[in-house]
């Protein structure tokens, strides 16, 4: 099937020339590499399921157990505070924080394809632990193998997805990563709300299906291909030519191949990419893919909700199935908010997504807050009404988040990039989202206990601050070669006094002597 052809940037005569056609080759490429995401998604989704069940809290947390109880039916912030518990939760994401380096090495030195794979691995061996866990010991050991497996998923599948699709589909083809994050999500919830009635092993059925989705992404990555750019960077050229044929279609790649090789050969001349990220003409890339989008992607408190939906909603006083059942709600939501980002994101623009999204959250956690500080008092039953217009506000920030916040947080910085210090920059963009989320994990419940209603107007604020800082300082990469970014950042009105006009005719040089 005709993919459309040619790229319509208009920023090089070059990128003019790329042609493509989706291709089976392309299809199952992008599918396996892209089940990544649902190893992430299935924690998230089972972890705050698990956390929030009887027979796991007995077992390992008694006394969370009988706080739980001695306030079932009404409102208490406080019920599940207990920074052991959510140690549970946030030591998985510190290890992927530590992994993700080493991630880095792998990605660039032995390729996306081995990162996916040792990801895979690693995941699978948390699953096994944690469902013959015995203590709160063998709890963390698994969590953490688990984070060691997204930490190295997290590292490479949105530099596979981005490598492998042409740039006027990019934007649909990487946002597959947040379509399986969020189907993993909902399936998870599936499965919590079913065993959550096997009494008393059901969590360990939640927490050992973990095995499953890694067992596919092991199996399907030992028959991925390498990405052109992996290749390219590696010094197999010809190796490099025909997969980008065979991804493309076509054996009309010359103009493509011809920039690859380019960014190769400035990639091969940066022996220190950590070291070269410093330097005044990546500030840019740096300061908002590295550090500012996956900051705010977790800053914006959807991850929060995501990790402890059943026991927040708890709090709030539902049942123990109705909390279940209002998060499976939540994140349906976010399934069909990834669907409509990959239908739309290519057409309005990532920019256009996070500022009208973020006008939306701003709006949604703003009622959320006011909502339960005009309503509750610890103690107080929750009525019906004030409950269905609750799950409502957060399934339309959940809505909001997911076709935007939520996959351009990966999208975007892995665009932003050029190849001399993709993997370093992935990097950082791993270590920075991991920090966040992690604290957050870590910090959430302790939160909603002091500041009570007030945490989802602190989220409010941030949101405000965040949209503000996207409208004006990001660029727009919608169908924009990866390699031709730094064009961008210096036509932008402030971050045009970082990149010389020396930096951008390096670039056209060494285009034009291999043209």
């Amino acid at each position: 099937m005709a993919g459309g052809g040619f790229v319509e940037s208009g920023l090089s005569s070059r990128a003019a020339q790329y042609e493509y056609r989706i291709t089976p080759y392309f299809v199952f490429a992008t599918i396996v590499a892209a089940l990544g995401g649902s190893l992430f998604g299935y924690d998230l989704g089972v972890s705050g399921g698990v956390t929030s069940m009887d027979d796991f809290l007995e077992v390992f947390f008694p006394h969370v157990y009988r706080r739980k109880h001695a306030h079932l039916r009404e409102t208490d912030y406080c019920k599940f505070d207990d920074q052991v518990l959510t140690l549970f939760t946030s030591s998985l994401y510190f290890a992927a924080l530590i992994s993700t380096f080493g991630a880095s090495y792998v990605t660039r030195n032995r390729g996306r394809r081995t990162s996916i794979l040792v990801g895979s691995i690693s995941f699978f061996a948390g699953g096994i632990i944690n469902a013959f866990a015995k203590n709160i010991f063998m709890l963390i050991l698994g969590r953490i193998f688990l984070g060691f497996g997204i930490g190295f998923g997290n590292q490479a599948v949105p530099l596979y997805l981005s490598e492998m699709a042409p740039a006027k589909i990019r934007g649909a083809v990487n946002q597959l990563f947040q379509l399986t994050t969020c189907l993993g999500i909902l399936i998870a919830n599936f499965i919590n709300y079913g065993t959550a009635k096997i009494h008393p092993w059901g969590w360990r059925l939640s927490v050992g299906l973990a095995t499953l989705p890694a067992t596919l992404m092991f199996v399907g990555g030992l028959f991925l291909p390498e990405t052109p750019n992996s290749l390219v960077e590696r010094g197999k050229l010809e190796e490099g030519r025909k997969v980008l044929e065979k991804v493309r279609g076509t054996k009309n790649v010359d103009a493509e191949f011809a920039d690859l090789v380019d960014a190769s050969k400035q990639a091969q001349a940066i022996k220190h990419p950590f070291r070269n990220l410093l330097q005044r003409k990546n500030r840019p890339q740096l300061i908002m893919g590295a550090l500012c989008l996956p900051a705010f992607q977790q800053l914006t408190g959807m991850n929060s909700i995501l990790f402890y939906a059943p026991v927040f909603f708890q709090s709030l006083g539902f049942s123990s199935n109705a909390s279940l059942y209002s998060s499976t709600i939540t994140n349906g939501a976010l399934v069909i908010a990834a669907l409509c980002s990959m239908a739309l994101v290519d057409k309005f623009g990532r920019k256009a997504f996070y500022v009208e999204a973020g006008i939306e959250m701003l709006i949604e956690m703003v009622a959320v807050g006011i909502t339960l500080g005009v309503s509750f008092s610890k103690g107080s039953e929750i009525p019906k009404g004030v409950s269905i217009f609750l799950v409502i506000m957060i399934c339309l920030f959940v809505f909001a988040y997911g076709r935007s916040w939520g996959p351009l947080g990966w999208l975007v910085p892995s665009e932003l990039f050029p190849l001399e210090t993709r993997s370093a920059g992935q990097s950082i963009v791993v270590c920075v989202n991991m920090i966040f989320t992690a604290l957050i994990a870590q910090c959430f419940l302790a939160a909603l206990c002091h500041l009570k209603f007030g945490i989802f107007l602190l989220f409010a604020g941030l949101i405000l601050i965040m949209t503000t800082v996207v409208g004006l300082f990001l660029v727009e990469t919608k169908q924009v070669p990866i390699e031709e970014v730094i064009l961008l950042w210096r036509n932008h009105w402030f971050w045009k006094r970082y990149i010389t006009e020396e930096d951008v005719k390096a670039f056209q040089t060494d285009g034009k002597q291999d043209a």
